[in-house]
């Protein structure tokens, strides 16, 4: 991996397809979001705006890490 790539991949999820196409953040999510089930509506919010609006998501969220992750993943106690 090329220093570069790591630094990407610091700030984005990416997603290499048997195509060979490498998708990163918004674009990688809606790839995922197919894969797992639910290809109508990653095909559909792959348009825009939908995809512009995927795309602003996942960079609120990518840069919120620590806030999003108070609500997410929280521990439960006992």
């Amino acid at each position: 991996m090329t220093d570069a790539l790591a630094q990407r991949c610091a700030r984005a999820v990416h997603v290499l397809t048997p195509a060979g196409t490498i998708l990163s953040a918004g674009r990688a999510s809606l790839c995922v979001l197919g894969l797992i089930g639910y290809p109508r509506l990653a095909w559909v919010l792959a348009f825009p705006p939908f995809v512009w609006l995927v795309e602003l998501g996942y960079w609120i969220v990518a840069r919120n890490r620590r806030f999003f992750g108070c609500f997410l993943f929280r521990h439960r106690s006992g």
